[in-house]
């Protein structure tokens, strides 16, 4: 009884921080944007600075990103992948040879004109993407197929000037790693685009507990250049899709605007093909908007800073911070841990962790020590459970790999209640108007179909998906001739 005393007490400080806490952060419900801003800020991912679009990202925010990062880099570099870096300026003349790359870009460019106090005499872009600098690199480095194939990356910022900007979605400057291939023939630079799509979903969905659609964007989607441009594609909780990673095959269009050839095994001259791939700061965003509620941000185990923090409950009472400093010594050897010692309340410090998405608290206090237990709660569904503390090496990594896998299957059912299919444009149009998601419909290949779409329901292609062509119906969604395809459209940020 004394035990169910002492949680009532908590539950009652714990419900009025928390109230404190959650006060300032807009419900999913009533308005999901500012739910999203409120989060990044309140639970410390980033900041604003003094040059609009361009984000501070703060610690917590950034070891995010870099666990992003070393995950990533593990599995690029499994596939024969070696980093490098490439400048950040680009001469404007390089940049512009290839046409339709630096049409594709010209909007967002930023450039340099003046270095010092004097006038450049060739202006400098800041890089938007570095596909000119690798090019203009191979042209050296390329002269036999024995030099081939080169699989490297870079980790780095690239600049876009948006005219309209979001925390970790959309912005002016961003971290983001770009991969960039050569190959010998048109058939090695596919088996890499695509192993490289597979490489990102397979993340997702094994790191950060989202499930995504694999499949190829349209030509009007595709990436300025590319012979062919891949997408994952993930919906996020308020039915919008975000596109979270690319691939793309540039066959030999960029080696023919560069002069890329190399001599083949009967010593005659060919171009290469090059494919790149990239996946960027926005990733985040996508976490926030899959896994979040409305206490703050909900993070998967395998990608989260703090996986467990300890609190010790009634610190005042003797023994009780030396007995929780000795558990969470005991948890760091299993986990990525920390305890919470700071003298503010038991229920700011567990509003605190719900804010900051920490997928498991320890609570430690006087009655607990006496019953050689301690209380575990889960943040994805608040579940308690009570552990013995001779089982804690066990029970911790158990549990965590069972919030892994239960944030997917939700997040996965999330999705696929969320799939609609449309057989013709009254019924397009009535579910991209009332019922959010993704929409199956089917698609001539006319350009002017899918443009019509997007201009007058404000839905676009997501991709023609790998492993979906299920002919839904015989005829287009938009004009109802014979249809070629099986196409995601969604409402994207």
């Amino acid at each position: 009884m004394q035990r169910v005393h002492v949680n009532n007490l908590m539950a009652k400080d714990n419900n009025n921080n928390n109230k404190k806490m959650v006060e300032a952060i807009t419900s999913m419900g009533e308005d999901f944007a500012q739910w999203y801003t409120d989060v990044v800020k309140k639970a410390e991912l980033i900041d604003y600075s003094s040059v609009k679009g361009c984000l501070i990202i703060k610690p917590y925010g950034y070891a995010i990103w870099e666990n992003i990062q070393h995950e990533l880099d593990r599995r690029f570099k499994e596939t024969g992948v070696e980093n490098v870096y490439m400048p950040l300026f680009i001469p404007e003349s390089l940049l512009e040879k290839e046409k339709d790359h630096v049409e594709g870009f010209a909007p967002e460019v930023a450039w340099v004109t003046q270095g010092g106090l004097q006038p450049l005499q060739e202006k400098l872009c800041v890089r938007p993407t570095s596909e000119t600098l690798f090019c203009d690199f191979y042209k050296n480095l390329i002269q036999s197929y024995r030099d081939l194939p080169k699989v490297y990356n870079q980790w780095c910022s690239v600049v876009r000037w948006e005219k309209e900007t979001r925390p970790f979605l959309r912005s002016r400057e961003f971290l983001w790693q770009e991969g960039h291939t050569i190959h010998a023939t048109e058939e090695q630079a596919e088996a890499r685009t695509v192993q490289m799509l597979n490489l990102y979903a397979d993340f997702c969905e094994d790191f950060l507990a989202i499930p995504v659609v694999r499949g190829q964007k349209t030509e009007k989607e595709k990436f300025a250049g590319a012979e062919a441009t891949y997408t994952i594609e993930a919906l996020m909780h308020d039915g919008k899709a975000l596109q979270s990673g690319t691939s793309h095959n540039f066959g030999d269009g960029f080696a023919r605007a560069f002069g890329i050839q190399y001599a083949d095994k009967n010593n005659q001259l060919q171009y290469a093909h090059q494919t790149s791939w990239g996946v960027s700061t926005r990733i985040i965003g996508a976490i926030i908007m899959v896994h979040g509620d409305d206490s703050g941000l909900v993070l998967p185990p395998r990608v989260a800073p703090t996986q467990v923090m300890v609190i010790p409950v009634q610190m005042q009472k003797e023994g009780v911070l030396e007995k929780a400093t000795e558990l969470y010594n005991r948890i760091a050897k299993v986990a990525r841990t920390k305890i919470d010692d700071s003298d503010k309340t038991p229920g700011w410090k567990f509003a605190d962790c719900e804010m900051r998405g920490i997928p498991v608290r320890v609570e430690l206090g006087p009655k607990d020590i006496e019953a050689g237990h301690c209380v575990i709660v889960r943040r994805d569904t608040r579940e308690k459970i009570v552990v013995d503390l001779d089982e804690i090496e066990t029970k911790i990594p158990e549990i965590l790999e069972t919030i892994q896998k239960d944030m997917f299957e939700r997040a996965k059912a999330h999705r696929d209640s969320h799939i609609w299919d449309a057989h013709n444009y009254e019924e397009l149009k009535d579910i991209a108007a009332n019922k959010p998601g993704f929409i199956r419909a089917m698609w001539c290949e006319d350009r002017a179909c899918e443009e019509k779409i997007k201009d007058e329901l404000a839905v676009s292609s997501r991709c023609m998906p790998f492993n979906d062509q299920e002919h839904i119906s015989d005829v287009c969604v938009c004009c109802g001739k014979p249809a070629k395809k099986l196409v995601y459209w969604g409402k994207a940020y």
